[in-house]
């Protein structure tokens, strides 16, 4: 994401910044990099309810960005881009989730969405399809669909939360946060990071092909739901389905990963 700031310019801002204190400067930092925030906010507001303002998101993800500028370390081998746009996403959700705008019954549905495919996961070794899944739930085919809409309409659901861990000062960051110079690296954070890239992987390869590629195109090639849609061939809102499921289906077999004895 680029910034209306030269480069030259940011560098000795963040300096600014960092080594004398500098409010101005810190100030500036905000305002150079706020385009990456209205960023952020753009993307996930095209998957929350309309009630839900754009605005009130870039306000909460404005909180996420003066986060990143205060933690940042200069030193680290990871862009600052890179960086703030966990923060500011995970700013974003926090807030989402403490105004507990999300409904306890579709909260009950995803939940046994999860569930219902973690088990058919087992017994057949594979992704279940959705037929397999509405049959399982009792409901028809449309209904199973409907239900992926509802969960997609009220909830935040994203890859991103698949491979977050916790912060030591109580936030989120993503694994991108944890690495450090290439030179010093501790080998106990390598294996730990590494275990979580696998099952990621893993995780994305049990999805059934056409789930696959959403989530390569949406979160690889950046697509959006609407674009994704006319490389499918359908509409924007069966995408949001294809992407829910996935998504859930990722965590169930993440979970279920997680409580095997050869996991540990």
């Amino acid at each position: 994401m680029e910034t209306n700031v030269k480069a030259v310019e940011l560098k000795e801002l963040w300096h600014r910044c960092k080594d004398d204190g500098d409010e101005r400067a810190r100030e500036r930092l905000v305002v150079a990099y706020s385009p990456l925030v209205k960023y952020v906010a753009g993307r996930m507001a095209a998957g929350l309810p309309s009630h839900v303002e754009e605005g009130d998101l870039i306000s909460y993800g404005l909180i996420g960005l003066i986060g990143s500028i205060e933690r940042y370390d200069l030193d680290r081998e990871i862009k600052f881009e890179t960086y703030a746009v966990s923060r500011i996403r995970g700013a974003i959700i926090d807030e989402l989730r403490s105004l507990d705008w999300v409904p306890r019954s579709v909260r009950s549905k995803a939940r046994d969405v999860e569930r219902i495919h973690s088990q058919l996961e087992n017994q057949l070794g594979r992704a279940p399809s959705e037929e397999e899944m509405a049959d399982k739930l009792g409901v028809g085919l449309d209904d199973f669909r409907n239900t992926l809409l509802e969960i997609a309409n009220s909830s935040v659901l994203a890859l991103d939360d698949l491979w977050t861990v916790a912060d030591p000062d109580g936030g989120q960051v993503s694994l991108l946060d944890t690495i450090r110079d290439p030179h010093a690296i501790d080998p106990e954070e390598a294996i730990t990071t590494g275990e979580l890239k696998d099952r990621l992987a893993e995780a994305i390869e049990s999805l059934l092909d056409r789930e696959r590629l959403v989530i390569a195109l949406y979160y690889y090639e950046t697509l959006t739901l609407r674009e994704i849609g006319e490389v499918l061939g359908v509409t924007e809102s069966r995408v949001s389905q294809l992407h829910t499921k996935a998504v859930l289906g990722m965590r169930a077999h993440l979970s279920h990963a997680g409580e095997r004895p050869d996991a540990a």
